[in-house]
C-alpha cells in the first residue's frame, strides 16, 4: 500500500511486504505484524516472540493486537502531535493477548523522525546509497531480545529506547523486523538500493525486493549472516542465515508538494517516484 500526506514541508510515501514463517501446529499468519498510518505518518513494526511457542502461546496474536491497538490510537492524530512512546504506551497497556513482542514506533513530522523502540526490531536510515542511521539493537544477550509482555517481572515501556533523527528529501527509511536485520548486512541493502535505481528489479516494489533477498538468505546454509556473526561472537554453534518471519516497510522522505492520482497503481507510483528522487541522490 502506498500514500502521501501533507507534512508542511516533508512528506511520506511508503510500501511493505510481510513473508511469514511456516510453523507446524500454527496459525500461517505468523509471529510479525506491523502498519503504516498515512495520516498520522506513522509506522510500526512488532515481532511476536517466538519462544512462546513451546508453552503453545500464538505470540503473533499479541503483536498484532499491539499493532491494531496502536494503528487505532495515532488513527485521528496529527503527525506533529504523534509522540511514539506514547503510542507503543497506550497499545501495550490495552493488549490482552497471551504473548510478547519485540516493537518499533516511527513517526515522522517536518523533518524529524523519532521513534520509540524496544528489542531488535527496528530501522535504518539510507541517504546517498549508504546507511546514514541505525536504530541500536536491545537484548539482554544472544538472541534474546527486549521485549513487551504482561508479567511482574517485565520493565515493560521502562525499557523503550526514545531516538530522533533529522531526515531530508531523498531519504529512504528502511523498517523490519530481525528476520530483515538476522539475514542482510548493512552492505547488502546498500547494494539492493542501488541495484533498484539502475531498474534491476523492474515493476517489483523495494519492500518486496528486501524481503526476498533476506528470505533467500535465511534458507541458505552456506552464507555468512549477521545472525551467524553474532552466534560466533557469543559462541554459539549456528551456520548460515536465519528463517524466521520477514516484514520490510520502506519509506521514502520527499517534499510536501509531491502528488499523485489516487486512482493510480501504488506500486507502480512508488517505482516511478522512488527512482526519480532517490536515483538523483546516489
Amino acid at each position: 500500500m502506498a500514500a502521501i500526506t501533507d507534512l508542511g514541508n516533508l512528506t511520506i510515501i511508503a510500501d511493505s511486504f510481510y513473508i511469514p514463517k511456516k510453523k507446524q501446529g500454527f496459525p500461517s499468519a505468523g509471529e510479525d505484524a506491523h502498519f503504516f498510518s498515512q495520516s498520522a505518518q506513522v509506522i510500526g513494526v512488532a515481532d511476536g516472540v517466538g519462544g512462546c511457542s513451546k508453552s503453545g502461546i500464538d505470540s503473533g496474536e499479541y503483536a498484532r493486537e499491539l499493532m491494531k491497538n496502536a494503528e487505532h490510537y495515532v488513527r485521528d492524530c496529527r503527525p506533529a502531535d504523534v509522540d511514539p512512546k506514547k503510542v507503543l504506551g497506550k497499545a501495550y497497556t490495552n493488549t490482552a493477548a497471551k504473548g510478547s513482542s519485540t516493537a518499533c514506533i516511527i513517526s515522522l513530522a517536518g523533518n524529524l523522525l523519532t521513534a520509540a523502540n524496544v528489542g531488535d526490531s527496528g530501522f535504518m536510515v539510507v541517504r546517498g546509497g549508504k546507511i546514514f542511521y541505525r536504530s541500536p539493537v536491545q537484548q539482554y544477550g544472544f538472541n534474546w531480545p527486549y521485549q513487551l509482555k504482561k508479567a511482574a517481572k517485565n520493565r515493560g515501556m521502562e525499557q523503550a529506547a526514545e531516538l530522533a533523527v533529522e531526515v531530508r528529501s531523498g531519504d529512504v527509511v528502511i523498517a523490519g523486523t530481525d528476520g530483515l536485520f538476522d539475514n542482510m548486512f548493512a552492505g547488502e541493502i546498500e547494494r539492493i538500493v542501488m541495484e533498484y535505481c539502475l531498474g534491476t528489479y523492474g515493476k517489483l516494489p523495494p519492500s518486496e525486493i528486501l524481503a526476498m533477498a533476506a528470505l533467500g538468505k535465511s534458507l541458505d546454509k552456506t552464507t555468512v549472516s549477521p545472525f551467524e556473526l553474532a552466534a560466533r561472537k557469543a559462541r554459539k554453534k549456528h551456520s548460515g542465515g536465519k528463517y524466521d518471519d520477514i516484514t520490510v516497510v520502506v519509506a521514502y522522505v520527499v517534499p510536501a508538494d509531491s502528488s499523485y492520482d489516487e486512482g493510480d497503481d501504488d506500486d507502480n507510483f512508488i517505482v516511478e517516484l522512488l527512482r526519480k528522487f532517490f536515483c538523483l541522490q546516489t
